[in-house]
């Protein structure tokens, strides 16, 4: 099977993040089929899902490599879960979760490079209460193509400087739009956790970014 969903997964990551609108026919029928293990059902999952997972994992991962065994895992999976699975939400959501549960499989396991302290990179505030640094006004001009992409490429390289911890909640709650509640269960923390945190990472990030425009600004 790992041979089969690589040869199907598509190579695009701008797939959107999941809104799960509950279970419908097209579903039903589906999973039906792959209850009674239709190859070509499988193929059909795969072919309707792969890219948007494969786009996930990326996210978290970073690593095509390993993004790729997210995914692949992530499929063989849910093949071996379907008995399990109430279809009490689209598939294409429940395989999203398996995808990103994978991917914090696999970011738990490597020893990644040594972090910053999330305290290193939150703003400094004066005796007042005002930051010591002003937040940088971005100019609000409808960018061209090639801005767009020098944001996207620096907006991920600031998440990419988070705290492992700061990174992961900002990824489910502000790119994969999971809920307060689904992201605490996947965390293993806290509601009120996940809302401190997601707090901190989007303050830190914001300085991360404010600090990249400072120096560009400067030169």
């Amino acid at each position: 099977m790992r041979v089969f969903v690589a040869r199907k997964l598509p190579s695009g990551d701008n797939a959107a993040p999941m809104q799960d609108a509950g279970p419908n026919s097209d579903d039903s029928r589906l999973l039906a089929r792959l209850r009674l293990g239709e190859e070509r059902a499988f193929e059909e999952l795969v072919r309707a899902n792969g890219c948007r997972m494969l786009a996930v994992a990326r996210r978290f991962l970073r690593n095509e490599t390993d993004a790729q065994d997210a995914v692949q895992e992530a499929f063989a999976s849910a093949f071996h879960g379907l008995k399990g699975f109430a279809g009490e939400a689209q598939l294409s959501t429940w395989l999203h979760r398996i995808t990103v549960n994978r991917s914090l499989m696999k970011l738990r396991a490597k020893r990644r490079r040594p972090e910053f302290a999330l305290e290193d990179l939150l703003p400094c505030w004066q005796a007042d209460g005002h930051a010591v640094e002003p937040p940088v006004r971005w100019r609000n001009a409808e960018p061209d193509q090639l801005e767009r992409e020098e944001t996207r490429k620096l907006v991920r390289d600031a998440i990419d400087r988070l705290p492992e911890t700061s990174r992961n909640v900002l990824l489910l709650r502000d790119i994969e739009e999971l809920d307060t509640r689904a992201t605490a269960d996947i965390l293993g923390v806290t509601e009120n956790a996940v809302k401190i945190r997601l707090h901190r990472a989007r303050q830190a990030l914001r300085e991360l970014l404010d600090e990249s425009q400072r120096r560009s600004q400067s030169c």
